[in-house]
């Protein structure tokens, strides 16, 4: 994430605070006009990260399954919305940050809006403002009043439940499978990608250094630490991640026969890449979430975030976590400035992350 980028959101959250209150208070309520039985059209808006959206995939294909004959719109935003190529049936993708886009969704009708978004009001706004039957979003705060159906959310819950919540009012309660992929690579991607993987030795471990905030980040020397170490075994390390995670993959694989793909690669090159090697090394990202989603095994390395929210489910996964006093921090997406020097990631070493790794590769294999 660029310095642009952050800002544009920075100030977003502000004005949220400042003016979403104020015209919240002034709208009325919805009225319901919809029924179960008369649902066609489905806009599901999702601001933020590509880990949110990856993780509402279950909740999306929970509802084509409940309405095969409807037809979905994603409002995503530009940093999120490669990954819904990833997301087989989805009809249309608009952008939230687009101007144009958005007003295209605000002149249309839809017989259902859900606003997947967890804390922040403007979603909310924007959604009391389409026309639209059935309006659904959490109930976090005030937002609520915007709604024909309001959602409990707790931090207790894996997101990818939270998400599937929302469906609820629509009747759909399907328990989460754990460990059942909820994620497609186009055939487009696979074939793409070719190149690529035939230039790579196997078996091969992927490990993402990135995170979209420096308190969530391992750390580019015990990266480092565990390629070496990784290497002494004559196990072959991948480096994905964006341009900004480039010069970092360098360092991570410098005298090693590792191989850096940072910035090289696009959201669903860089899935393929990864379902094709033995696990992924990750901290609290969406390439985390990404992986999780092609139901292969990870390796996570969790600090201020909160594990029982958005670390992966399931057998084949290792989450490491100190669980000091201090941790988790990070509340709807705010993580405070840390003034214990993050020791919940420094805390965990290269050779404990080295030895899960192995009982990981070791487990998955038998």
């Amino acid at each position: 994430m660029n310095f642009l980028s952050t800002a544009k959101i920075s100030l977003l959250k502000k004005i949220d605070l400042l003016l979403g209150k104020v015209i919240i208070k002034i709208l009325p309520p919805p009225t319901l006009t919809t029924t179960r039985s008369s649902i066609h059209s489905i806009l599901v808006i999702r601001p933020g990260g590509i880990g949110d959206l990856l993780l509402l995939a279950p909740a999306l294909n929970l509802l084509k399954e409940r309405f095969p004959a409807a037809s979905i719109t994603i409002l995503a935003e530009r940093r999120n919305a490669a990954a819904i190529k990833l997301i087989p049936g989805i009809s249309q993708t608009l952008l939230y940050d687009n101007p144009r886009e958005l007003l295209k969704v605000l002149r249309s009708r839809y017989d259902i809006v859900i606003d997947s978004e967890q804390w922040h009001r403007l979603s909310a706004i924007i959604t009391r403002f389409i026309s639209s039957g059935m309006k659904i979003g959490y109930d976090t705060n005030e937002r609520r009043r915007l709604f024909t159906h309001s959602v409990a959310y707790s931090h207790e819950d894996y997101e990818a439940i939270s998400f599937r919540n929302l469906l609820s009012p629509l009747g759909i309660s399907e328990a989460f499978d754990p460990n059942a992929p909820f994620l497609s690579l186009p055939d487009s991607i696979k074939r793409e990608t070719e190149v690529l993987l035939a230039g790579l030795k196997k078996p091969f471990i992927t490990l993402f250094p990135g995170a979209s905030i420096s308190e969530r980040r391992w750390g580019v020397d015990k990266f480092r630490k565990l390629t070496i170490r990784l290497a002494d075994e004559g196990i072959v390390t991948v480096v994905v991640g964006g341009q900004q995670d480039s010069s970092t993959g360098d360092k991570i694989i410098f005298g090693t026969s590792g191989v850096n793909l940072a910035g090289k690669t696009t959201l669903a090159e860089t899935a393929l890449i990864i379902s094709s090697s033995v696990l992924l090394v990750s901290g609290d990202s969406g390439v985390l979430h990404l992986r999780v989603g092609l139901g292969v095994p990870t390796v996570s390395i969790f600090g201020p975030g909160i594990s029982k929210k958005w670390a992966p489910r399931g057998d084949i996964h290792t989450v490491l976590e100190k669980k000091l006093a201090c941790s988790p921090c990070t509340r709807y997406g705010y993580t405070p400035r840390c003034s214990h020097n993050v020791r919940c990631l420094k805390e965990i070493s290269p050779e404990e992350v080295y030895g899960a790794v192995i009982e990981t590769w070791r487990f998955n294999s038998n």
